[in-house]
């Protein structure tokens, strides 16, 4: 998309941005990131407070001002005021793409965007199995060309183990850590596997230290949390990938990969996530954890570069002869 103009406008939450940058970049684009703020009451209330929008940015963000983007990539409920803003003062020009369900009238968008388990549907609203992001195949390539040697002594198969922990709906108990831990250590144990394993800050502690405990003696390498995080080395070194059910967003990065993907069911959960999960269990992309270490295939799964092609497709058709935007 040659010289298309795009923004990025989000509140900075990195695992929101990145589903913008991975869409922009995905556009062959190279966004101007916005990461906005709003003041009281528009902060709290956001898009049910439509009056008076003119005062709702506060200190602290960057301006949104024209001249107006080609294109407007968002996501996140305080992202939806200043879309809106510059969808009318561009008078429609700006292509507008809203990542996650806005809560509101879909139709204050050109495009929105939402996983398939959120159940929102319209003329305008396209599903994605889980959440946009930025793994591609290059760049998984080259973060094995780069740190794949300082991994080189680990046998195969190998295993990535991506390990997230508590968050609002999820628990992440020592006792089920211990478990997982000694699940893993049977996979090196029985089948000769090396395991690369990458705690997030939300792991814990304890639970680093349980899995530094039970993997002492076996083929392994946890990630220290210094230099380099080896997360997408991983990815592209392993034969296959144990993931946590925490995170949507590295469930999907694992299955873009083609390579089975093992769940590991934490407790709490919600219904969303439930239908997540079913969702790619039914479609045969992953399986529960159980320590078994089992080989399947799949097509890898790409909904960013699908929904690229897709804002490709519809702001071309905009632009085509006859077509004007909408007062």
């Amino acid at each position: 998309m040659q010289h298309v103009t795009c923004w990025v406008v989000t509140d900075g939450k990195p695992g929101m941005e990145n589903q913008c940058l991975g869409l922009a970049e995905a556009l062959g684009l190279d966004p101007v990131v916005k990461r906005i703020k709003l003041r009281s009451p528009w902060r709290e209330l956001g898009p049910f407070l439509p009056l008076g929008t003119r005062f709702a940015a506060g200190p602290g963000g960057d301006p949104i001002r024209p001249p107006w983007p080609d294109l407007l990539i968002a996501t996140g409920r305080n992202s939806i005021i200043p879309v809106i803003a510059v969808r009318r003062q561009s008078r429609r020009r700006t292509f507008t793409v809203q990542i996650q369900n806005p809560v509101i009238n879909p139709a204050n968008f050109d495009m929105v965007v939402v996983p398939r388990h959120d159940r929102v549907r319209g003329p305008n609203i396209l599903t994605t199995h889980g959440a946009l992001h930025r793994v591609t195949p290059a760049q998984l390539s080259a973060a094995a060309a780069r740190l794949g040697p300082a991994f080189a002594q680990l046998p195969q198969p190998r295993i990535a183990v991506l390990v997230g922990g508590e968050n609002k709906i999820y628990r992440l108990p020592p006792p089920l850590m211990g478990d997982v831990a000694e699940k893993l250590a049977d996979m090196a144990r029985v089948h000769g596997a090396g395991l690369m394993v990458t705690p997030s800050r939300r792991t814990g502690t304890d639970n680093e230290a349980i899995l530094r405990a039970r993997l002492r003696d076996l083929p392994s390498v946890i990630w220290d949390g210094r230099g380099e995080n080896p997360y997408f080395a991983f990815l592209a070194l392993a034969d296959a990938i144990v993931v946590t059910s925490d995170s949507i967003s590295m469930i999907s990065e694992a299955c873009s990969t083609g390579k089975p993907v093992y769940v590991v069911e934490l407790e709490g959960g919600s219904p969303k996530f439930r239908r997540f999960l079913d969702g790619l269990i039914a479609d045969g992309l992953v399986r529960r954890f159980d320590g078994r270490l089992e080989r399947w295939h799949y097509q890898p799964l790409d909904d960013t570069g699908r929904i690229a092609q897709e804002v490709r497709q519809r702001m071309a058709a905009r632009r085509a002869p006859g077509v004007a935007a909408e007062p």
